[in-house]
């Protein structure tokens, strides 16, 4: 069962609804972001509620004056703590951009919590890895989190056999659709520096993870022809940590299967991720 908070209340998600004339239906409008939720708390609320009240700024969503992120931060710990959210491992929040335009700010935004259980697309690939779509496109306004996917669930249409696409402007790599990137290059962990994609909550904590555990990191976008030469690769986000990536286009990662660093990684986050939850 999904349960949702919304204008103060939480109720099931099919009693919930917004009108059509939010600019989230209407232009697709809006930010969000999604919490994993184990043992009724919130993993990193913290930093992700930063992301949040910075995407929504970003986006021209006017919420100063008011207390949406604080609001929001409450509903995720109540909602965690539900007994009707149980089982939920899930919760995700969006700011939509409301009815009004003033002067190119989205001036009345609604905004809503939906808890839900854990999807469970990467279940498998957890375990036996994943496969990327690269695409020369840039990822839209690359610091905010927003609503929109509709540029990158293009670039995999049809391909059943691919998880999301790969950002690689210029021949360089940046991102996911939904996750931060990084490949393994004579051990040492590649991924692209902050300020050219999205601030990645999960990123940090794995990157902070492998630095005490003796992995060099290096901030720089690594280049497409380097995932030929790269041992593994992975991506990092919130509810499933790190998942190993086997292939990219047509191109195999390293043997073509899991490598031992991003288990390595994987296990440091499953041992530590209770140091991050509020």
């Amino acid at each position: 069962m999904s349960i949702c908070y919304m204008n103060g209340a939480f109720r099931p998600l099919e009693e919930v609804s917004l009108p059509l004339t939010d600019l989230v239906i209407q232009r697709g409008v809006g930010v969000f972001e999604s919490v994993k939720i184990m043992n009724g708390r919130v993993l990193a609320i913290t930093a992700h509620m930063k992301r949040l009240e910075e995407s929504a700024l970003g986006a021209g969503i006017k919420i100063g004056g008011t207390d949406v992120i604080g609001e929001i931060t409450r509903a995720f710990r109540e909602g965690a703590r539900r007994d009707d959210c149980r089982g939920c491992g899930l919760a995700k929040a969006y700011i939509t951009g409301g009815d009004a335009i003033e002067h190119g700010f989205f001036t009345v935004p609604r905004f809503f919590v939906i808890f839900s259980e854990s999807d469970s697309i990467l279940e498998e690939g957890c375990e036996n890895g994943v496969a990327l779509q690269p695409t020369s496109e840039q990822r839209p306004y690359p610091l905010v989190k927003s609503v929109n996917y509709l540029f990158g669930l293009m670039q995999t249409a049809g391909l059943d056999d691919v998880l999301e696409c790969l950002y690689c402007p210029d021949g360089y790599a940046t991102e996911t659709l939904r996750s931060s990137f990084f490949i393994v290059l004579d051990g040492r962990l590649v991924t692209a520096p902050e300020g050219t994609v999205l601030k990645g909550v999960t990123r940090d904590i794995v990157i902070e993870l492998a630095k005490a555990d003796g992995f060099a990191v290096e901030e720089r976008r690594p280049a497409v022809s380097e995932f030929a030469l790269a041992q593994e690769a992975f991506i990092t986000n919130s509810l499933y940590g790190v998942v190993p990536v086997i292939r990219i286009g047509d191109t195999a990662i390293g043997n073509g299967k899991p490598g031992h660093v991003s288990a390595r990684l994987l296990e440091l986050y499953d041992a530590n991720i209770e140091r991050w939850l509020d």
